[in-house]
């Protein structure tokens, strides 16, 4: 049974960082693409970053967080700095079942889903 575990969310002040960590079981994602979503209340789930055989950003994130991962670990990670309150959101990591990704950004793309885990930026 595959899991994707979620945690490093929490309560931080505009400017300040978070690192998000992911932990998979279940099988490897070693040859996967791997992301982090997010999803603010009364809106959609967006696509925040990813790394399969590069890194991919949205515009919105871009110079501010790091995506990573950790192959022998089965993890993969997201540094934010310079966090802002409209990065409050519950952030959810997702990975594909396959090494073959059309769109990196698209939330179809991915076959596997954690829980979530919310982050909260106050001003």
């Amino acid at each position: 049974q595959v899991q994707l575990v979620e945690s490093g969310g929490g309560l931080v002040q505009a400017g300040g960082s978070l690192r998000l960590s992911c932990a998979a079981s279940g099988r490897t994602f070693s040859r996967s693409a791997m992301g982090w979503f997010r999803q603010a209340p009364g809106k959609e789930r967006e696509f925040v970053a990813a790394v399969g055989q590069n890194t991919n950003y949205a515009d919105s994130v871009k110079g501010r967080f790091t995506i990573s991962r950790d192959n022998a670990k089965n993890t993969v990670y997201l540094q934010m700095n310079s966090l802002k309150p409209e990065d409050t959101a519950i952030y959810y990591c997702a990975a594909t079942a396959s090494s073959f990704i059309v769109n990196i950004r698209a939330r179809n793309t991915y076959n596997y889903w954690g829980q979530g885990t919310q982050v909260t930026v106050s001003s």
